[in-house]
């Protein structure tokens, strides 16, 4: 057992997380996990939408997933920027679209910051606009939407765990890591795969195993925002606050305000779809 923890422990420094580059330029298994997240997402949007699950077509599904790529990508970026590093990246406001790096010589660097709120927030503006436009219910498809979020959100986790970066703060649990990317050489929280089990597998598990059960329109996404925001909170506490922004409010890291936000528009999608069902 104890070789068994040897090897758990120091797994991440036998972790490339370049897949190959040529020259300066890199192929990180981070963004192939992106590309598997999203595959997820539209798969299992789809078997939905052929099963007469969804109230969409596949023509209109494959017209938004163009567009919520987009949201993820620009939404996510823009989110990390706004609310997670906004003084760096106004005094260098090209490192917001370009992924190279003119410090020490030109090199490529890769987008290495991005915000799961800010994701979050651009789909959901994409969704209005293209319900809107498609005159589809925005609360039924967002129910639609949060069945297959947490499942593609691992694959996300994951990435950031072969990345070796977001990893926790020091513990003695012998289930802690070494992390190269990480300051001096104690053990931490495996943070990232906290997140990837509980805000995706667990998370996953619930909501699609509610998907025909709870009917109401906006309940389900009502809970998924709860549930998201709960365990991101929860895990937080044992994930290492970003260096250069540490804890903003309260004692509370900047993921776990943006939480507490969440979880009030889950509340309300939540008390609003009873009181719908109930002036019925």
């Amino acid at each position: 057992m104890t070789s068994f923890w040897q090897w758990w422990q120091q797994l991440p420094h036998h972790i490339d997380p370049v897949l190959f580059s040529l020259g300066g330029f890199e192929i990180r298994y981070y963004g192939l996990m992106y590309l598997v997240a999203f595959a997820v997402a539209w798969f299992l949007l789809g078997y939905q939408v052929r099963k007469g699950e969804a109230d969409i077509s596949m023509p209109q599904l494959n017209d938004y997933m163009f567009w919520a790529i987009l949201a993820v990508l620009i939404g996510g970026r823009l989110g990390y920027v706004l609310f997670y590093d906004l003084d760096y990246f106004l005094a260098h406001p090209l490192a917001i679209v370009l992924p190279f790096s003119t410090e020490e010589g030109i090199h490529f660097t890769g987008f290495r910051g991005m915000s799961f709120h800010g994701g979050a927030l651009g789909v959901a503006l994409v969704s209005i606009w293209f319900c809107r436009k498609h005159r589809i219910a925005v609360r039924a498809f967002g129910d639609t939407l949060v069945t297959v979020v947490p499942l593609a959100y691992t694959f996300g986790r994951l990435g950031n765990f072969l990345n070796g970066e977001l990893y926790g703060r020091v513990t003695e649990m012998p289930w802690g890591m070494s992390f190269p990317e990480a300051p001096g050489a104690a053990l931490r929280h495996p943070s990232q795969l906290y997140e990837a089990f509980f805000e995706g597998i667990v998370l996953f598990i619930l909501i699609w195993g509610l998907r025909r059960k709870v009917t109401q329109p906006g309940r389900l996404l009502g809970i998924y925002l709860l549930g998201y925001a709960g365990f991101r909170f929860v895990i937080e506490f044992v994930r290492e606050p970003d260096a250069h922004l540490g804890f903003v409010l309260a004692g509370l890291t900047m993921g776990q305000v943006l939480c507490l936000l969440m979880g009030f528009v889950g509340l309300a999608l939540l008390v609003f779809s009873r009181k719908a069902q109930v002036n019925r």
